[in-house]
């Protein structure tokens, strides 16, 4: 057995210290169980699990090998025997599906659980599954304890990696906040709800995805869309804010928006430079005709070609003091007519091809106030066999609106669920946490906003609970900086838990809206 520890021993001592950056713990489960195969007096099966605690104290399952949804332990042994466990490997009988395929000639499933600590104390603990003696003693306890010591050096290393992301994302996303609120500022100038920047950055999206734009781009368009009409803030209130048509003083006034934000964009920055090119150019025509520099063709930034397309048609669709918003139909028609004139031909081809998500965006960041009879007629997202939660017709509050509004956050949480499954980076989980949470608060106004026009009795407890979702939203944003690794499982359970028991439990009561006869 001596000869069999040191050979382990250095391999595993490859794998810590020279194994490289990849701080996946799956990967790292992976890898020490295609090691300790090798060698099996040590009795290791290739199933287990790493646990750890989340700021509440409590275990969060954050990576496991060899183990599905049919064989999955609840842990709850481990949860109440490690109150008492010593600071040193112990075993732990365990009944789970498991037990047939690890079990041997023992009759039992037993999982070696190795304690992870950290600086100060216990983090949490790695759980193998064991098919050896129901004592650990001598060399086997003596491998162990190191190999325990080791996984935690690991586990570590992987904590602070997402910690380091996490924060690295906040970096930019301080950044592209700022900017937003910059664009939002000039928004509001000249637009009383501001959903303007939301309905055009999303239309832009569309398009962007259509085209098949590289993710890099799309992220650029997603931060930048919202500075196109950055300008207006230096346009006198006379004319930004006049009730009817622009005289043609007037009009060249207007006109240079394109050049004021262009200079108030100065700097290097990819993202600056990204939203100086839209908001200097998304006026400019494809055959040369726009301003202010009469560029042409594809001389025109491509992010502005894009935005250009989806400015003007929430324009023409949207409801302004001096004019009513166009029919839906009838600014297709207009922006299809433009073609190879005003718009470049390549991205009307890809707006008219997502003419299901433009309607749909258009109900989502709605400025009006939502009708409970109205009847959209949008096409029914296509189920998924891999969907994490799904919906079906239990979750129909009978108002077409919100139900679009709840599918919408049901496609947001999936999102999530495939980031964390997929065990891409803690930016990833804190941008759509983000996202999960902004888009929640315009859900949970659009929806107070009709209960109140429409006195509905429930409006004081609905909003409590989506202040207390909103409330938790941030809780796991800061735990976030403590410990990605579980925040993200938790995160995923709360988001599902409350949203298919908010629906079904609350909103299912808004259906007396929709079926009074008063309304």
């Amino acid at each position: 057995m001596s000869k069999e520890i040191l050979e382990i021993s250095k391999l595993f001592f490859e794998l810590t210290v020279l194994g490289g950056p990849n701080t996946d713990l799956e990967y790292l489960l992976q890898r020490l169980f295609g090691m300790l195969e090798d060698f099996p007096t040590l009795a290791v099966a290739p199933h287990g699990a790493i646990l750890l605690f989340n700021p509440q104290g409590t275990l969060v399952q954050v990576a496991a090998q060899g183990m599905d949804e049919a064989t999955d332990c609840d842990w709850h042994a481990l949860r109440s025997a490690t109150a008492d466990s010593s600071s040193g490997p112990f075993l732990l009988p365990c009944e789970c599906a498991l037990t047939a395929k690890i079990s041997g000639n023992s009759g039992h499933c037993r999982f070696l659980v190795l304690p992870l600590h950290g600086e100060k104390a216990e983090v949490g603990y790695a759980c193998l599954a064991y098919t050896g003696a129901a004592v650990l003693a001598g060399e086997h306890l003596r491998f162990f304890t190191d190999l325990g010591r080791a996984l935690s050096v690991l586990v570590g290393r992987a904590q602070l990696d997402a910690i380091v992301k996490v924060r690295e994302w906040e970096l930019e996303e301080a950044r592209t906040d700022a900017i937003h609120r910059l664009g939002s500022a000039s928004e509001y100038r000249d637009n009383e709800t501001g959903w303007h920047v939301m309905r055009m950055t999303n239309y832009a999206l569309a398009i962007a995805r259509q085209m098949n734009l590289p993710e890099a781009q799309r992220d650029l368009l997603f931060v930048t869309a919202p500075m196109h009409d950055v300008g207006k803030i230096g346009i006198p209130d006379a004319v930004l804010l006049k009730p009817g048509a622009l005289d043609a003083e007037e009009n060249q006034v207007m006109r240079k928006h394109t050049v004021i934000g262009a200079t108030i964009l100065t700097g290097h920055d990819p993202f600056i430079t990204a939203a100086r090119e839209i908001a200097a150019a998304h006026h400019e025509h494809w055959d040369g005709s726009g301003y202010p520099h009469g560029l042409a063709g594809e001389n025109i930034p491509l992010l502005a070609r894009i935005c250009a397309v989806a400015d003007v048609f929430d324009a023409l669709t949207s409801r302004r003091p001096y004019k009513d918003a166009w029919p839906v139909a009838e600014a297709r028609a207009y922006i299809s007519k433009q073609s190879g004139s005003q718009f470049d031909p390549t991205v009307v081809e890809a707006f008219n091809a997502v003419q299901n998500e433009v309607r749909r965006v258009r109900e989502l960041y709605r400025d009006d106030i939502i009708d409970p009879k109205q009847l959209l007629g949008l096409p029914l997202p296509t189920g998924k066999d891999e969907t994490w939660v799904k919906w079906d017709d239990s979750f129909s509050v009978g108002i077409d609106i919100i139900d679009e509004h709840h599918r919408y956050l049901f496609d947001m949480v999936n999102e999530l669920h495939a980031v964390v499954a997929g065990r891409r980076s803690g930016r990833e989980v804190a941008r759509l946490l983000k996202g999960l949470d902004l888009y929640a608060m315009v859900h949970f106004h659009a929806e107070e906003r009709m209960m109140e026009h429409y006195g509905f009795p429930g409006l004081g407890r609905q909003k409590q609970q989506h202040q207390a979702f909103h409330d938790k939203m941030r809780q796991f944003h800061n735990e976030l900086h403590l410990n990605p690794l579980t925040a993200q499982h938790d995160v995923l359970d709360f988001a599902r838990g409350w949203l298919v028991g908010h629906i079904r439990d609350e909103d299912t009561k808004l259906r007396s809206l929709a079926e009074d006869a008063n309304v």
